[in-house]
């Protein structure tokens, strides 16, 4: 039987741009380009995203000493780490603090939304001349699938397009489920593919390929098109495969795992997370939350924190349960943190010069507190972590040399990372 055909609209409808149903953009790898270094201390990285810029005060770097004004309107509590303490709100996290590395340094400066989101998916400041690839994309370039898995997925979207291949073939994006897993009736959808559609057969595909490379205009390689009509044999394949069905279905999951992991959207976002580490997936972007709290920081705070607090203890206790946690880099990120001091709208605003994130597994150190900001957290105070240190490091648990190159288009060979140095302080 001859392989379906399909117009750019049924395409769509499927989730090749991002739709409702299960995403399939252009990213298996038709051939391997690398492989995994022997050296390499971690097989997959989940990267939990708080977009929005989650307020440093309120959750890994609390000040009880300071100022009401600078303090903010919440307690903390002390961790497992002598001395430690986190916002009140994160008793979970509070209590695996000796199984994590929390870092109190970050710094980049910049406060705008797109440049953050921009600098902590690809390592480099946004570049009118230059579209950076995304850590995830650079990972499937670099190890491709495992377990005929793709090698990179969202969940449940692609957040931006500094999320995406940048410069690299379309082909290394990420696998988006389109559909939320908290929902009762979630499923990947669009698991069979629809019926084919009149016209020519040439001009579909250049318009298919045209849609899957994030442009409308007309390609006229047949190479390129040859090189579609293979990934799309294999798009056809996974969504056709037990091994991607099984990944996807939370209803596998004991009672009582879900229960540990929450109700919530981040609790079966990570579980979901999980699932696919356990199938072969290597980069899993997470997004959760809504952390720009200008205004109303409390009600904020209150309604998203705990929820994250008890998924994101829950995901690095069951990884080491079930004797992943070594093997896997959970990685707690956000754009920047938020101004030191309350505004007059009861919120926080950008504050790129330093905030803080958590790791945990994949080769990092258990029970480190990394670096410092200063008494209100509006510098750091000791150990600043760049962007491209972390970035460095991140890759060199991979065993991926971030000083490798890239070819960009113009034959223009560009690092995958610029000027970074692996802080080995960070790893075991």
């Amino acid at each position: 039987m001859p392989r379906p055909t399909h117009s750019r609209r049924q395409l769509l409808r499927l989730g090749f741009a991002g739709g409702i149903g299960l995403s399939l953009p252009d990213l298996f790898r038709l051939q391997s380009f690398g492989g995994v270094s022997p050296l390499a201390k971690a097989d997959s990285i989940i990267y939990l995203f708080l977009q929005g810029g989650i307020a440093q005060q309120e959750s890994w770097d609390p000040k009880p000493n300071a100022a009401v004004e600078n303090r903010g309107m919440f307690g903390s509590i002390p961790t497992v780490l002598p001395g430690i303490r986190f916002n009140e709100l994160m008793p979970h996290t509070a209590k695996i603090a000796d199984r994590i590395t929390t870092i109190r340094s970050m710094t980049h400066g910049e406060n705008d939304h797109d440049r953050g989101v921009h600098i902590m998916f690809t390592g480099y400041d946004p570049s009118p001349v230059v579209s950076y690839p995304s850590f995830g994309s650079v990972v499937s370039y670099k190890l491709g699938d495992r377990n005929e898995m793709p090698p990179f997925i969202n969940i449940p979207n692609q957040i931006d397009a500094s999320s995406g291949p940048g410069f690299l073939s379309a082909k290394y994006n990420g696998f988006s489920l389109g559909a939320d897993p908290v929902k009762d009736d979630f499923k990947v959808r669009d698991l069979s593919l629809p019926a084919g559609i009149d016209g020519d057969r040439f001009e579909r595909r250049k318009k298919m390929l045209s849609a899957v490379n994030g442009d409308f205009s007309i390609a006229h390689s047949d190479d390129q098109l040859d090189a579609l009509d293979s990934f799309y044999q294999r798009a056809y394949a996974l969504i056709h495969s037990e091994r991607a069905k099984k990944a996807f279905d939370l209803s596998r999951e004991s009672e009582a795992t879900r229960e540990a992991y929450g109700p919530s959207e981040v609790g079966a976002r990570l579980l979901m997370a999980r699932r696919l580490v356990e199938a072969g997936v290597r980069f899993i972007t997470v997004q959760y939350g809504e952390w720009d709290h200008h205004a109303k920081l409390e009600p904020g705070i209150k309604k998203h924190v705990p929820p994250f607090d008890q998924a994101f203890a829950a995901l690095v206790t069951d990884l080491e349960a079930r004797g992943m946690l070594e093997r896997t880099l959970v990685v707690a990120s956000t754009e920047f943190g938020r101004t030191p001091r309350i505004n007059t709208l009861a919120g926080r605003d950008h504050w790129g010069k330093v905030f803080s994130i958590a790791m945990a597994g994949g080769g990092v150190q258990r029970g480190l507190v990394y670096g410092a900001s200063d008494a209100i957290a509006a510098e750091p105070a000791r150990d600043p972590l760049t962007i491209p240190d972390w970035t460095s490091t991140i890759y060199h648990l991979l065993g991926i040399d971030s000083r490798e190159t890239l070819m960009a288009p113009g034959d223009r060979p560009i690092e995958i990372v610029r000027g970074g140095e692996v802080r080995k302080e960070l790893l075991l």
